[in-house]
C-alpha cells in the first residue's frame, strides 16, 4: 500500500502522523511511505531520517492526497485538506466528529473511508489511540492552568502550591477517567488541594485506592459540582463520552459563581466541551475570560509537546496502521472489531451512531456497510 503522511497544518500543530520508526516498519512489510518535505522538521525529525529509513519526500500535501491509498494524520482535516480527499482512500487520523458537523458533511462528500483515532476500543473497553493523548492533555491541564492562575494572564495570582503559612490551591477535576487521572497526578504532585468528581463509584473507589488521602473523591451530582466547582482555583473539565458530544456540566451561572481570576481548563473542548462558556481556542491564543473567569479551551493541547506527543501516539497506532497496510482495510475492519468501532464515515455513509444522533445525519452501522 502507498502510504502519505501530510505536514500538519492546524495552528501550531507540530506532530507528525508517522515517525521514521514507524516508517521503517512499513517500508519492511512491503509498503511505500510518501511523507510531506518537512512535516517532523519542527520535533526533530528532519527529511534525512525519514529518507534514511527508505520514505519519499514530496514536497506539497497536495501530491500526497493525488497519489496515496491511505493517508495518516494527527489532526482532522482542514477546510483545504477535505477537498483533497477522494473516494478510493483511506484517512486515519482524529475526527472527533459530534463537534464538527462542517467537517462530518465534508467527509461524506468526498466519498472517503474515515476511520477515527478516539473511537477505536479495545478488549477492556479502553479508547487504546485516545489514551496516550489523554495523558498528556491530562498533565497538560496543570501546567497551563497554573500558567492561567498567574497575574499576567488575568488570573488570581495563585501558586498551586502555596508556601509555608500559605494555603494550596483548590484545584478540581470533573471526570476521573485517563485526562483526570493524569490531571489529578501532576496536581497532587505541585503540591495543590485536589478533589475528583465522578458518577462513577467503582472509579471513585479506584482513585482513592490509588492516592489515598492526597486526593478528595465526590460523587458527580449537580449539588457537588456546584458547590466544588465554586469554591476553586482551578476548574479541570475531564469529561468524556466516546464518539458523543460532552454534556454540558458547568452551567453559565456556575462559571458566574467561581471567583475572579479562577481558571477553567476544558479538555474535553474536542467534543464541545463540558462548560456553557467553552469555546474553543488555539494555541496562537489560548485564553479568554468570561465573568472573570480565565478559560484555556485549546483544542489540540498535546501539540505543545510535541515531539512526545508524537511518539506515544505512534506507539498505539503503529499496529492498526499495518494490519490496514497489510490486510487491505476491508479485511482489516472486519478481522478486528475494535478497529471497526473507528470507522465514522464510509463512502458516503455516516457509521457512528453518537455523532449521527448528534449532528442529525442518517446512520448506517458499521456492522452492514460490506454486506
Amino acid at each position: 500500500m502507498l502510504i502519505g503522511v501530510p505536514k500538519e497544518i492546524k495552528i501550531h500543530e507540530h506532530r507528525v502522523g508517522l515517525t521514521p520508526s514507524s516508517v521503517r516498519e512499513l517500508i519492511v512489510h512491503g509498503h511505500q511511505v510518501l511523507v510531506q518535505k518537512n512535516a517532523g522538521f519542527e520535533i526533530d525529525l528532519g527529511d534525512e531520517k525519514y529518507q534514511g529509513v527508505g520514505a519519499e519526500i514530496v514536497g506539497t500535501a497536495a501530491e500526497i492526497y493525488a497519489r496515496a491509498e491511505m493517508i495518516v494524520k494527527v489532526k482532522e482535516p482542514q477546510k483545504s485538506e477535505i477537498v483533497m480527499l477522494n473516494d478510493e482512500q483511506i484517512l486515519f487520523t482524529y475526527l472527533h466528529l459530534a463537534a464538527g458537523p462542517l467537517l462530518t458533511r465534508g467527509l461524506i462528500a468526498s466519498g472517503c473511508i474515515a476511520i477515527a483515532y478516539e473511537t477505536v476500543t479495545d478488549a477492556f473497553g479502553g479508547l487504546p489511540l485516545l489514551a496516550p493523548m489523554s495523558e498528556v492533555a491530562g498533565r497538560m491541564s496543570i501546567q497551563a492552568g497554573a500558567h492561567a492562575l498567574e497575574m499576567i494572564q488575568g488570573g488570581r495570582g495563585v501558586l498551586l502550591g502555596g508556601v509555608p503559612g500559605v494555603p494550596a490551591a483548590n484545584v478540581v477535576i470533573i471526570g476521573g477517567g485517563v485526562v483526570g487521572m493524569n490531571a489529578a497526578r501532576m496536581a497532587m504532585g505541585m503540591e495543590a488541594h485536589v478533589t475528583v468528581l465522578d458518577k462513577s463509584i467503582h472509579r471513585l473507589q479506584e482513585l482513592d485506592f490509588q492516592f489515598g488521602s492526597k486526593i478528595n473523591t465526590v460523587f458527580a451530582t449537580v449539588d457537588a459540582i456546584e458547590q466544588n466547582v465554586s469554591a476553586a482555583d482551578l476548574v479541570v473539565g475531564a469529561v468524556l463520552v466516546p464518539g458523543a458530544a460532552t454534556p454540558r456540566l458547568v452551567s453559565r451561572e456556575m462559571v458566574g459563581e467561581m471567583r475572579r481570576g479562577s481558571v477553567l481548563v476544558d479538555v474535553a473542548i474536542d467534543q464541545g466541551g463540558c462548560t456553557e462558556t467553552s469555546r474553543p481556542t488555539t494555541l496562537a491564543d489560548p485564553v479568554y475570560i468570561v465573568d472573570g473567569v480565565v478559560h484555556y479551551c485549546v483544542t489540540n493541547m498535546p501539540g505543545v509537546v510535541a515531539r512526545t506527543s508524537t511518539l506515544a501516539l505512534n506507539n498505539v497506532t503503529l499496529p492498526f496502521i499495518l494490519s490496514l497496510a497489510d490486510k487491505g482495510y476491508k479485511q482489516a475492519l472486519v478481522d478486528d472489531p475494535h478497529l471497526l468501532d473507528g470507522l465514522n464515515i464510509y463512502r458516503g455513509k455516516l457509521t457512528n451512531e453518537a455523532v449521527a444522533n448528534e449532528i442529525g445525519i442518517s446512520y448506517f452501522p458499521a456492522t452492514d456497510v460490506f454486506k
